[in-house]
């Protein structure tokens, strides 16, 4: 990599218990001494938290809809990411560029080339150094949320769609397993935690 920080990605459909781990690691990490950064997409800057709100909560069609996602993403990483990994901080993000891929990608069935168009463009051979993918059946994930949350745009779709996003992420996955760790999410809290507790180990990271 060519910046001086670390930059940890957190991926996985809605209800796959991301944020619970990312609460954990960022309090590790500050208590090692670390500089973190805590951020998440879409999102991270005043511009990008308003395009998130039309994105989640607007109708849109599906090339709007990726448009705004990558405009977000570019602010994001110009006056958020680039700055903390340039003073050897370590950013934490709820979901990056596999979101995009997954969601608007493999779930609305949008062109997979174009998005590769837009992600050289935007990020400029920015990429995670890991990516925690936490995997869990769609229905498993839709009654954690049920429980939980009103549902946004994206929440209330059907279960054929968060299979579709699902089966976009393993594809993200299997293009660069170097880059990904799979997190078996439909377990314990517990034993989801110590999964990334040896995947934090084993990549030199705890």
């Amino acid at each position: 990599m060519s910046h001086s920080g670390r930059f940890i990605t957190f991926e996985g459909i809605d209800g796959a218990g991301k944020t619970t781990h990312i609460d954990a690691l960022e309090q590790a990490w500050r208590r090692a001494g670390h500089d973190v950064v805590r951020t998440r997409e879409p999102g991270g800057t005043a511009l990008a938290e308003k395009l998130r709100a039309l994105v989640l909560h607007d109708a849109m069609d599906p090339l709007t809809e990726a448009l705004l996602v990558f405009a977000a993403r570019r602010d994001h990483i110009e006056q958020v990411i680039r700055p903390a990994l340039a003073r050897k901080a370590w950013v934490l993000c709820d979901r990056f560029t596999d979101a995009t891929f997954a969601y608007q990608g493999a779930g609305r069935g949008f062109d997979l080339s174009l998005l590769g168009s837009l992600e050289q463009w935007v990020q400029e051979g920015l990429q995670p150094d890991l990516t925690l993918l936490f995997d869990l059946p769609p229905s498993v994930a839709a009654a954690r949320l049920q429980a939980a949350r009103q549902p946004d745009r994206f929440e209330a779709l059907d279960t054929d769609f968060f299979e579709r996003v699902r089966a976009g992420y393993l594809a993200r996955l299997g293009a660069d397993p170097t880059r990904f760790a799979l997190i078996t999410a439909d377990a314990t809290p517990e034993a989801v935690a110590q999964q990334v507790r040896d995947t934090l180990m084993s990549r030199g990271l705890a």
